[in-house]
């Protein structure tokens, strides 16, 4: 995986450090502005990635998104640990976007179209072509193609040539398969769970999320009056990045039990 690595300075003095997760369009330099200067700023070092269906992985090396994310930040955390500079007792994980899904081994799946996938994948294939595709805006098709892109390469090629795919059972397992409700209850870290006014991809969800954490969470929901509302507070990504290492400095200065 492509990974870059930034620290306040070239001293070997460890220090805590941030794993930044991108989300499901995003590209590695838009990190910058959600966590690289404010962890630097705080004298933290971070951690920027692409992963499977991200950047690099995906476009060039057609590598579509893994439902095991644990897979993906478990090599990057060993990484962190043969560092002299990074303090091992101070490491966390981010997610921006559908990002906020993938660290917890989660994504959103729109109910309407969950309703077609069956078991059958001639079934499922059957319905999208003869029943969805055909109906579709071209706004709607262009949404697909965008959005199945990174769960399957062939939806990506197909993109790439301006068609939308024929086999969506294929990458509709995929999605289905990062559904998090089995496997919230066993997160034990200290997590917090962003939501905002306004929300227009995940409405609810971080709600939902929260509600299912056992472990030592927080829920902070970012506003309009604040400018910090829609989807990751486009227009207030220092105030995003505020929230988030004020609690992240606050939970690793708390006495350990």
């Amino acid at each position: 995986m492509p990974v870059w690595f930034f620290r306040p300075d070239s001293s070997d003095r460890p220090r805590p450090t941030v794993v930044l997760t991108n989300g499901s369009d995003g590209q590695n330099i838009d990190m910058w502005s959600y966590g690289v200067p404010a962890a630097l700023e705080r004298g933290w070092n971070a951690l920027v990635y692409d992963g499977p269906g991200q950047g690099q992985l995906l476009f060039v090396d057609e590598i579509p998104f893994s439902s095991r994310w644990e897979s993906v930040v478990s090599p990057i955390v060993d990484w962190l640990y043969r560092r002299p500079d990074v303090d091992r007792s101070r490491i966390a994980l981010t997610g921006m976007s559908m990002g906020g899904n993938l660290a917890p081994r989660a994504a959103a799946f729109p109910a309407d179209i969950r309703g077609i996938v069956t078991d059958d994948k001639a079934k499922t294939n059957q319905i999208w072509n003869r029943d969805i595709v055909p109906q579709l805006s071209a706004v709607d098709r262009f949404t697909f193609q965008k959005r199945l892109e990174c769960f399957s390469a062939a939806a990506m090629r197909a993109a790439r040539a301006g068609e939308l795919l024929t086999d969506f059972w294929t990458p509709a397992q995929a999605v289905i398969a990062l559904d998090l409700s089995s496997v919230a209850r066993r997160i034990t870290a200290p997590t917090l769970v962003l939501d905002y006014d306004d929300e227009q991809f995940y409405p609810g969800q971080p709600r939902e999320l929260y509600g299912l954490l056992r472990g030592p969470k927080d829920y902070v929901r970012l506003t309009a009056a604040e400018g910090a509302q829609l989807h990751c507070s486009p227009m207030a990504p220092q105030r995003h990045c505020q929230v988030v290492f004020d609690w992240l400095e606050e939970v690793l200065d708390r006495p350990r039990r």
